[in-house]
């Protein structure tokens, strides 16, 4: 499919250049790209922090700063519920209000589709929520999720969407689910004015190879600034998610817009997905697992619960940049962990946090190089991660 955006038309909000493109002998569909918004430029392949309440859980502007973090990701509907988008209008907008003046993508609230279950209901015109903080009942509309997005400021806004599990769904689910998010892609088209803030759009489809194909072709034949791949990193096995993204990818082989797989954190996977073609990722998963007391090396995870590191006097990775690794041993990390300590939150998730940031500049690195596919082989010892699609809300 050959998809060719008029960008001398309008001013876009937004560029994306390939820097580098796949090599014509098919060893690899990883691609160096380059993305510019109002507030800095991208180097993709990305991994994106995710802030949900305009915050990365433990850090502040600073240590995403020292972490190296390119663009956050932060959450419309927890935002819409607290503080209130209108009331971060008022204040200014969400950059100024979380002192981040880099770029910022804001999801849709199509994720709490999945992840309140429990807490809604879906029908064509939007879907009713049953806030998990004080019960009171929130229609999000496609309109509604678009002004928020736009009370926001973020530099890229992304549509309102009706995921579902993928593995757990039937083929009719997927289907209504696919129909429902094709519908909502061109309300939220039309109800999005704001010219400083690109919008892309979400490809549904389950595991289904023709839905699949057929949500491809008909997002991608719609004006959105990007494309994202919505519906996987759930419960889908690695297989499956590379066998739906090698449906979707040659697909979108002459689009010239950056592509995003929404909610993919494990370095694994991560791998892979480049591999595949994907150029943009965020996910909760880096800053959860460090919470839980799980930091990852070269060697794998170090579960730090573990009581051999009691009395460990190295670093969790020597050599790594972190102020965790520049300034504390495992063991002292092991006892602010047992001590439920709040300083271990921040540590160890500036680590894995850096740990990913300098994971995602290795790969960039040896795409310019032409060595990626060497990479891929010396790289090659898959670590499933824990699923995401049950995890906070």
């Amino acid at each position: 499919m050959t998809v060719e955006l008029d960008t001398n038309a309008v001013s876009r909000p937004m560029s994306f250049d390939v820097l580098l493109a796949a090599p014509a002998d098919g060893a690899t569909r990883a691609r160096l790209g380059h993305l510019t918004t109002s507030h800095g430029e991208i180097q993709t392949p990305v991994f994106m922090p995710v802030g949900t309440n305009a915050t990365v859980k433990a850090l502040d502007p600073d240590d995403l700063d020292e972490i190296g973090a390119q663009i956050i990701l932060s959450n419309t509907y927890h935002l819409y519920l607290r503080p209130g988008h209108e009331r971060i209008q008022r204040l200014g907008g969400l950059h100024q209000f979380m002192a981040w003046q880099k770029p910022i993508l804001t999801d849709s609230g199509g994720y709490q589709v999945v992840s309140l279950g429990d807490y809604r209901s879906v029908d064509d015109d939007g879907v009713t929520f049953r806030s998990h903080l004080d019960g009171s009942i929130h229609k999000f509309t496609p309109e509604l999720s678009i002004g928020v997005q736009e009370a926001l400021g973020s530099d890229i806004a992304v549509v309102l969407d009706q995921p579902v599990a993928p593995h757990a769904s039937t083929r009719r689910e997927v289907a209504e689910a696919m129909v429902r998010t094709h519908s909502w892609a061109e309300r939220c088209l039309a109800a999005h004015t704001r010219p400083d803030q690109a919008l892309f759009g979400i490809i549904q489809g389950g595991l289904e190879p023709d839905l699949r194909e057929e949500s491809t072709q008909v997002i991608a034949s719609m004006p959105f600034d990007g494309i994202c791949i919505g519906g996987l990193a759930g419960d889908e096995s690695a297989e499956q998610r590379r066998a739906t993204l090698d449906v979707v990818v040659p697909l979108l082989e002459n689009d010239p817009r950056p592509r995003y797989l929404m909610g993919l954190g494990s370095p694994a996977d991560l791998l892979q997905a480049v591999d595949a073609g994907v150029d943009m990722f965020d996910s909760v998963l880096p800053a959860r697992i460090a919470r839980n007391g799980t930091v990852w090396t070269p060697e794998g995870r170090l579960n730090l619960r573990n009581t051999r590191f009691l009395d460990d006097p190295a670093p969790i990775q020597e050599g790594c940049r972190c102020r965790a690794c520049r300034k504390f041993s495992r063991a002292y990390l092991a006892h602010l962990l047992r001590a439920e300590e709040l300083l271990f939150y921040r540590l160890a998730t500036l680590h894995n946090l850096t740990y990913l940031t300098d994971f995602m500049a290795r790969i960039r690195q040896a795409l310019a190089q032409g060595k990626f596919p060497k990479l891929m082989r010396e790289l090659a010892a898959p670590e499933p991660p824990p699923s995401i699609w049950d995890d906070q809300a």
